[in-house]
């Protein structure tokens, strides 16, 4: 098994390949790493996140839906990035108390991270290129999603405009539930 830290994400020239998402580890806001086999078996919907983008509302959605289905399995795993005019705070601190006094988040909320260009981690690097029903290629916007498997694989992508609580989202859930 291959296992990537975030200190690993900055290469994307011979990218080691992954067979799953949950290969990776990566650190919390905190500062703790999180091995993401620790969430196996649970479906997830992975966000790369932004605290002062024109879809940061999206995080009361993402905790409400969160909350709906945690009981069956299901997490939101959010992932802040300056990527997109820089909408994002500088330091994991602030990023945390953000979320939690604005938005109450209590799904994980992972260190901030590159999701494009020639630094972005090997996590996204590898979530992009992955066989979907939707599409593959680059993250466009903040708040892209990215619905995984119990057994770690992409099965939907859902561009920055589709909200956590859209049929198309909720249903992919569901099946997977």
């Amino acid at each position: 098994m291959m296992i990537f830290t975030l200190c690993e994400g900055k290469n994307t020239e011979d990218r080691p390949s992954s067979e799953s998402f949950f290969d990776f580890t990566m650190q919390n806001v905190r500062g703790q790493n999180i091995d993401l086999k620790s969430f196996e078996g649970n479906v997830l919907l992975v966000v790369n996140t932004a605290s002062m983008c024109g879809f940061t509302k999206q995080y009361e959605e993402l905790q409400a839906l969160h909350e709906k289905y945690a009981d069956q399995g299901f997490s939101v795993l959010a992932f802040p990035s300056g990527d997109f005019m820089s909408q994002e705070f500088g330091s994991d601190e602030e990023i945390a108390e953000f979320c939690e006094v604005n938005f109450g988040i209590t799904f994980p909320l992972f260190s901030k991270v590159s999701v494009r260009g020639n630094d972005k981690h090997n996590l996204f690097a590898y979530l992009i290129q992955q066989d979907n029903q939707d599409f593959t290629g680059g993250i466009r916007w903040n708040f892209e999603k990215f619905l995984i498997s119990p057994e770690g694989q992409l099965v939907r992508r859902f561009r920055s405009s589709v909200t956590p609580f859209d049929n198309e989202i909720t249903s992919a859930i569901e099946s997977l539930l």
